[in-house]
């Protein structure tokens, strides 16, 4: 009956994986399209509200932001603020981008509000403002940097769990580990790629963090609920994670509330990190920097709370045992 049961058991959960596996990563992709994308529009009022009425036809695609003039728009895109920015000139209207926030949302810009930014349907002159690298321009190399990444961190908690490291030698192994990741796919991506432009030591960095928040929240619930932990952080960075983290689109362009769910991922705050860093000196980095620091933060403190916790059992344990039995009267 046993040898029964683990064959029923999986024979329901393979599909069932493979059922999730297809929600998760086929239902993002087949719904792709702009919500509430912050767009700016600059120029004088009475000007701009042409542009804003031809804009709203696209209904909840477009979160307006108002700038006086094309300097402002430019800066604000620059900041990360808008994705991009119609601008209101007296040689007629401009649109300007930012290829390296997302190539896929700057193609959309350039199809859905060229055209009715003009109004008369004539092209519109289009500026990429932070544009993607030479070297990879649909920003194919940071998207396919989440899964290997998501993968190392995985790989390292669970060889740190299954390998009987506890406390602080669990973190300097965790640690290590991570930076050399962060090293070797800096080195990967920014000097033999080219598909990285920022500050080299910052982007290795932004890797090895994003490492260490998987592979401590791995390594940390294994300590706390044993060997289950590393299945239940491994889903969800893997099944969640990855298809919600908006790194081949923006979280923007996700059904809610699922881009707002892979930024507080460490995929989806990795990536938006890795954007900020190497495209934008920084700008609009502190969120996900912060969320990858709690992640391995509160990864690394489980670590040491389990080694106690393990440690302290282990000393109480023989005692209970050698204790005499109360004699009764």
């Amino acid at each position: 009956m046993p040898a029964t049961r683990r064959l029923i058991a999986v024979v329901l959960l393979v599909p069932t994986l493979a059922a999730l596996a297809l929600w998760a990563f086929a239902w993002p992709s087949a719904r792709t399209a702009p919500r509430d994308l912050p767009l700016g529009v600059a120029g004088p009022a009475a000007a701009t509200a042409q542009v804003e009425k031809r804009l709203a036809t696209h209904e909840g695609a477009f979160e307006i932001h108002h700038y006086a003039d094309e300097p402002a728009a430019r800066e604000a895109i620059e900041d990360r603020t808008v994705y991009g920015a119609v601008v209101v000139t007296a040689r007629g209207p401009e649109l300007l981008t930012a290829s390296a926030a997302s190539p896929l949302v700057a193609q959309l810009l350039q199809q859905a509000v060229a055209g009715q930014a003009a109004g008369d349907g004539t092209p519109v002159r289009t500026v990429d403002v932070v544009a993607a690298p030479a070297a990879d321009p649909r920003g194919a190399v940071l998207n396919a940097s989440v899964l290997p990444l998501a993968l190392a961190g995985i790989v390292a908690g669970a060889a740190v769990t299954l390998l009987g490291l506890r406390g602080v030698r669990a973190v300097a192994a965790l640690t290590g580990a991570a930076g050399l990741v962060g090293l070797i796919a800096a080195a990967l991506a920014h000097s033999w790629l080219g598909a990285l432009t920022g500050d080299w030591w910052a982007e290795a960095a932004v890797f090895g963090l994003s490492t260490l928040a998987v592979s401590a929240a791995v390594a940390g619930c294994a300590a706390l609920l044993g060997h289950a932990g590393i299945g239940l952080v491994s889903f969800v960075v893997m099944f969640l994670g990855n298809p919600f983290s908006g790194a081949a689109s923006a979280p923007r362009m996700l059904p809610e509330p699922v881009g707002a769910i892979g930024q507080w991922l460490p995929p989806g705050a990795g990536t938006s990190l890795l954007r900020s860093v190497s495209y934008f000196d920084g700008a609009a980095a502190t969120g996900p920097a912060l969320t990858l620091v709690w992640w391995a933060a509160l990864g690394l403190g489980a670590v040491l709370l389990g080694a106690q916790l393990k440690a302290r059992d282990t000393r109480t344990g023989p005692a209970a045992e050698k204790r005499e039995p109360a004699l009764v009267a």
